[in-house]
């Protein structure tokens, strides 16, 4: 009867693992839908970008009050876990403070884990306070209401929670080592939650043991709970973040990509000795030609549907927008949003299929992103500079124009015109170019 708790333990932290690994997997079979990319070139810049930016948070800070708490809330997340692996060996073997032999360097540790807790639940209350009371602009856009409203304030009380329960966990556990109950070694520094220890005078032992019990169990089923809802939520960013930033494109961001069978045409046209009534190289003919941009997510590359997964939902790109700032209805935000949507929508669509996608009659082009979202970008680059982990959602914009342009010849009409002329004129005014300088005659 003495192995029920292990084996309790160990029960619910293989579901909890297993269905977060389930889920992990399934995203990563969403990603590799899209078109394959080479994105492994200058692995020591993609190294430094990634320590640079995801796990250095350098453009965070950019904007100093919410990068700060930001960063306390990331270093919090990070090194508070570290006590997430003694709570692991306890619960599978049984013990109680594993560590605590440790003697000082563990009391470091312990009071470490405290003040940045106490930290973390200030800096999350005041996100709270920034988002509901406060109620900054940029988290009330028309793509923020609902459920992405919902499941910024959902993390934010994950959070708090977590917190909470940690800390009456040690001060319950504190109280016990002053009462000298059995088995509560004397071990760690405890300079917050000893102020809760008068919450607990007057208790019998017995009910100080069972409120750290339950504190000390609903504190790692509530991790084991917060890991499994990242998959459904924007806090994706917590894991994809450091492989976004070392995939990144390296380019300068004004250089767009050409379409390599686009380039291949124009070197054959510009070859004195290429024949152009030749005949196709064999096996050529068999194949299916290239799409020209992308109507759906599948036509993206993974990189982009990696950066769909990824994306905060914080609306930095959105607020420096400047077809944003003006009125127009393009926000890069919600493009990265839809786009995580419908591949969501498309792997569900697999696996009610036998891991056959069929066709839905629906597709990112009209049904999540209009049209006029897509001309409304002014490709500037402003929304890739300001995303704190090196989203591109003028990638996914560019490709989806390049659909409507190339297949399906559907450019407003001043850029049809403006195309015409460059055909017909070499230029993009309306003139001959025989006329062109006959202003210099007036």
């Amino acid at each position: 009867m003495d192995f029920i708790p292990q084996i309790l333990f160990a029960i619910v932290l293989l579901l909890g693992i297993g269905y977060f690994v389930k889920n992990i997997n399934k995203l990563i079979r969403n990603i590799k839908l899209g078109r394959a990319i080479d994105r492994t070139d200058n692995k020591s810049e993609r190294w430094a970008n990634m320590a640079r930016i995801a796990l250095g948070q350098q453009k965070m800070v950019v904007r100093p009050i919410a990068g700060f708490l930001h960063i306390i809330v990331y270093v919090g997340f990070i090194v508070i876990n570290i006590e997430v692996l003694e709570i692991i060996i306890d619960g599978l073997f049984g013990t109680h403070r594993i560590f605590a032999p440790l003697g000082a360097a563990y009391d470091v540790l312990i009071g470490s884990f405290e003040i940045l807790a106490f930290l973390v639940l200030v800096s999350v209350i005041v996100f709270w306070l920034r988002r509901n009371i406060i109620k900054l602009k940029r988290f009330f856009y028309p793509e923020m209401k609902g459920w992405p409203k919902n499941d910024g304030n959902i993390i934010l009380y994950f959070e708090m929670v977590l917190m909470v329960l940690f800390l009456t966990m040690n001060g319950a556990d504190y109280t016990l080592q002053q009462m000298g109950a059995p088995h509560y070694v004397q071990a760690g520094a405890f300079p917050i939650s000893q102020f809760l220890v008068p919450l607990f005078d007057g208790l019998s032992e017995g009910t100080v043991v069972l409120i750290e019990r339950s504190a000390w169990w609903l504190h790692i089923i509530g991790i084991l709970i917060f890991l499994n809802y990242l998959y459904f939520s924007k806090h994706l960013h917590i894991l994809l973040a450091f492989p976004n930033t070392w995939f990144a494109n390296l380019n300068p961001k004004g250089q767009f990509e050409n379409l390599e069978s686009v380039t291949n045409e124009v070197k054959l046209m510009m070859d004195p000795d290429a024949d152009p009534f030749a005949a196709p190289a064999e096996g050529d003919m068999d194949e299916e030609p290239e799409k020209f941009g992308a109507s759906d997510v599948i036509d993206l590359n993974q990189v982009q549907l990696l950066n769909a997964y990824t994306c905060t939902e914080c609306g930095r790109c959105t607020s420096e927008c400047p077809a944003s700032q003006t009125g127009k209805k393009l926000s890069p935000r919600k493009i990265m949003m839809d786009t995580r949507d419908r591949l969501e929508e498309v792997g569900k669509n697999i696996d009610n299929n036998n891991g056959t996608f069929v066709d839905d009659g629906k597709q990112l082009l009209d049904d999540y992103i209009t049209r006029e979202e897509l001309w409304a970008c002014t490709t500037c680059n402003a929304c890739v500079e300001a995303c704190p982990v090196s989203i591109n959602p003028l990638s996914i914009i560019m490709d989806m124009r390049r659909y409507l342009v190339m297949e399906q010849s559907a450019a407003p009409m001043e850029l049809n015109n403006m195309m015409g002329n460059v055909e017909n004129n070499g230029a993009p005014w309306p003139y001959n170019q025989m006329d062109r300088l006959n202003w210099k005659n007036e």
